[in-house]
């Protein structure tokens, strides 16, 4: 059983952090106003104006800043100000142990989904796939259901996917439950071959992904096939796969063709068409939490992350 971190209420403190790229800075001071909305003030991380190259700062105070927030008693939770790249740089060392001992809530997605592997695994943590501040909700596209999905933090509450939220379609009936894992397939199928290797057996494997041609995620689903990632898992929830442009060649399957061929007959539910991922609105999920998938009404539901 994962650790649940325990709930927000208004008045606590909210780490910000960029473990990865340099958040733009504009987005990020106005979505300070989101998080007054919602009661909360927040901590900066002493690093977090910093650059090296297309880092946000160096390996080491981006590794600081993390732990520095899991350490600090006043900081109640921790939010991503973004994702781009750069969070399994110093994965290997940071101390999962820390984290562990001090649990609390940790929200961010895109190239934040190593970190999510490492303290699913590692630190028996739930941690949050959700919109980041620099990069989704300080910017004018910022939905409103985008929004609500943080009460989550607040208050323990069952979440429901329905095709009211947007279409779905079924690649492979039936139904099953288990602990959701996964996140973005680019950061996934970088976690095969280390100890942060995601682990799929009888979990629901969550998968999305930005800016990818159908060869390209062919190959990383392909890559997670042969290394048993889906005879493993329990059901395949397929999230929002967006900015697809053919750029090696015109003649290209198509995405949904792919998912056909990978998830078509694979004996377990198979769900297409989740807005969870680079995508307004952006249905914000627990990792780690029990969930049921089913493939024939096309429905999913999550259990609680918070305590």
């Amino acid at each position: 059983m994962r650790i649940r971190p325990k709930r927000l209420q208004p008045g606590d403190t909210i780490g910000i952090i960029a473990p990865s790229s340099p958040p733009n800075q504009e987005s990020l001071e106005r979505s300070l106003t989101f998080l007054e909305q919602l009661g909360l003030k927040w901590k900066f991380g002493k690093h977090i104006n910093n650059t090296y190259g297309y880092l946000a700062g160096t390996d080491d105070e981006r590794l600081q800043d993390m732990e520095d927030m899991f350490a600090d008693p006043s900081i109640n939770g921790i939010i991503c100000a973004g994702g781009g790249y750069g969070s399994a740089r110093f994965t290997d060392r940071l101390d999962l142990q820390l984290i562990r001992e001090n649990p609390k809530i940790f929200w961010g997605f895109s190239d934040i989904t190593f970190l999510h592997t490492a303290m699913g695994l590692y630190s028996n943590l739930v941690t949050f796939h959700g919109p980041m501040l620099a990069s989704c909700v300080g910017k004018d596209t910022f939905h409103e259901l985008s929004a609500k999905m943080f009460m989550q933090l607040f208050e323990p509450m069952e979440l429901h996917y329905t095709e009211d939220i947007s279409p779905l379609g079924t690649v492979s009936g039936d139904v099953a439950q288990g602990e959701i894992v996964g996140g973005n397939l680019s950061l996934l199928a970088d976690t095969m071959g280390t100890k942060f290797e995601v682990e799929t057996k009888g979990k629901l494997l969550f998968i999305e992904d930005v800016g990818e041609e159908p060869y390209r995620v062919d190959g990383m689903l392909n890559q997670l096939r042969m290394a048993g990632k889906f005879s493993d898992a329990a059901g395949i929830i397929i999230g929002d796969f967006s900015e697809i442009e053919l750029k090696k060649t015109k003649n290209s399957l198509t995405m949904d063709e792919v998912f056909d061929h990978y998830f078509g007959d694979i004996g377990k539910p198979a769900v297409k068409g989740f807005k969870i991922g680079h995508c307004e609105p952006h249905f914000a999920i627990p990792l780690g939490v029990e969930a049921k998938l089913d493939g024939n009404k096309k429905t999913l539901t999550i259990l609680p992350g918070v305590e």
